[in-house]
């Protein structure tokens, strides 16, 4: 009996532990469940960082300019004195030609001005024996006006007429002497000018170079006929082509998409794999027009190339800054949800709760987007998945480290000389 007793004794105590285990079980189980229903999200924090957009585009070295230089007279190539790949100034005598007839004609100008000269001086002296005749004629005529006022019937009236008349002849005869000299002035003039034409066409048979260069090419050698340059439609070959090499065009394709990106002083970095030079450089000028055929815009970059190191015809490879910021607010494109026309964000608040938030975006990489608005530095957002989640609903984050800077290479092709190279080989 006291055996029973004990057990029931024993039984009565071990009830309240029994009942205590299974409510923390039970409590244990509730939480676990309640955490299961709590979904997970990946988040990022909104960090300042850069942003920078470069573009990388093969380029080729261009002439400044290219002159094909022609005489402006025909002849006979007398003497050149210039051959490819010869370093000019401007200035210089390049070729001489011989034209025969030339040195008779600027000849006859001369002997023509020299006549003319004498005109004038012919003229001169008629004016003055004019000058001299009508003036003895007119004081005589006077004399006599006054003497016949003095003492009327004097002097006969025919007397006085005739020397009136004589008088007016005298002064027409001044009047013409002194025409004659301006016509022999107006020949002296067209003599001289037909004289420095003549004499202008003498000296265009030295051809001289137009521009500091470099002879790219010889069409004449000495003894050959060469025919003047008459007009831009003629046919006729020149004597030499001329580059000029001291200053280069770095002419770099733009794909259409990056043209908006381009105004004119915007810096790029050039790299000449040939000599090994790299430098920085600025675009000076675009096109402004696409290319149908190719949709790219062509831009040049005024090279200095006072050495003479490029050469005209070389590759370059080039990367132009496109778009770039710093210390600006940026997280993960992928935290980035359009919603209609805005873009908008998925946050969590001090609960880990969703807030939905709109956003303006500004520079915007592959990886990485400016945000200038709707975020302040540190705050969390969802980034992929922002579908399964709601407005105010609990989520569990797990904080990704992500970078806060990224420079972004669009490429429009380079030049690998070396692969060239080694591609040459193989044929």
């Amino acid at each position: 009996m006291r055996k029973r007793a004990s057990y029931l004794l024993a039984a009565v105590l071990a009830f309240p532990v029994t009942v205590s285990i299974i409510a923390c079980h039970t409590a244990d189980s509730g939480s676990d469940a309640r955490a299961a229903a709590v979904p997970s999200a990946k988040v990022a924090t909104a960090q300042r960082g850069d942003i920078s957009h470069v573009l990388t585009l093969a380029g080729q070295f261009q002439s400044y300019q290219v002159v094909d230089v022609h005489p402006k007279v025909s002849g006979y190539m007398l003497r050149i004195n210039v051959d490819i790949g010869d370093i000019v100034r401007q200035g210089q005598t390049l070729a001489t030609l011989e034209v025969p007839e030339l040195k008779a004609e600027l000849q006859q100008t001369v002997f023509q001005l020299q006549q003319t000269k004498d005109e004038i001086t012919r003229a001169q002296h008629d004016i003055d024996r004019a000058e001299a005749e009508h003036s003895t004629l007119h004081a005589a005529s006077e004399r006599l006006k006054q003497a016949a006022a003095g003492r009327p019937g004097l002097i006969a009236q025919q007397e006085l007429d005739d020397a009136e008349a004589k008088d007016l002849s005298s002064g027409a005869q001044v009047d013409a002497a002194k025409s004659a000299m301006a016509a022999a002035q107006q020949h002296a003039g067209a003599a001289q000018a037909d004289n420095q034409r003549v004499a202008a066409l003498q000296n265009y048979t030295n051809v001289t170079a137009p521009l500091d260069g470099v002879v790219i090419w010889r069409y004449a050698d000495t003894g050959a006929l060469i025919q003047g340059g008459a007009n831009s439609n003629d046919q006729a070959l020149p004597i030499v082509r001329l580059s000029q090499s001291n200053l280069l065009r770095l002419r770099i394709p733009v794909p259409e998409d990056d043209v908006k990106f381009v105004h004119t002083g915007d810096q790029l970095q050039v790299r000449v794999d040939a000599i090994g030079r790299s430098f920085t450089g600025k675009i000076v000028r675009f096109t402004r027009e696409v290319n149908f055929e190719t949709r790219t815009m062509e831009t040049e970059v005024d090279v200095e190339n006072k050495d003479l190191s490029i050469a005209p015809g070389m590759y370059a490879n080039t990367m132009l800054q496109l778009g770039h910021v710093t210390n600006v607010l940026t997280i993960p494109v992928e935290a980035l949800v359009l919603n209609g026309q805005q873009q908008t964000v998925y946050t969590l608040d001090g609960s880990n709760r969703i807030q939905i938030r709109r956003v303006t975006v500004g520079l915007q990489g592959s990886k990485l987007a400016e945000i200038t608005s709707g975020l302040n530095p540190g705050d969390r957002v969802v980034i992929g998945g922002q579908d399964k989640y709601q407005e105010n609903e609990e989520v569990n984050a797990l904080l990704t480290s992500e970078p806060a800077s990224e420079t972004v290479q669009e490429t429009g092709g380079m030049i690998d000389m070396k692969a060239d190279a080694s591609s040459g080989g193989a044929h």
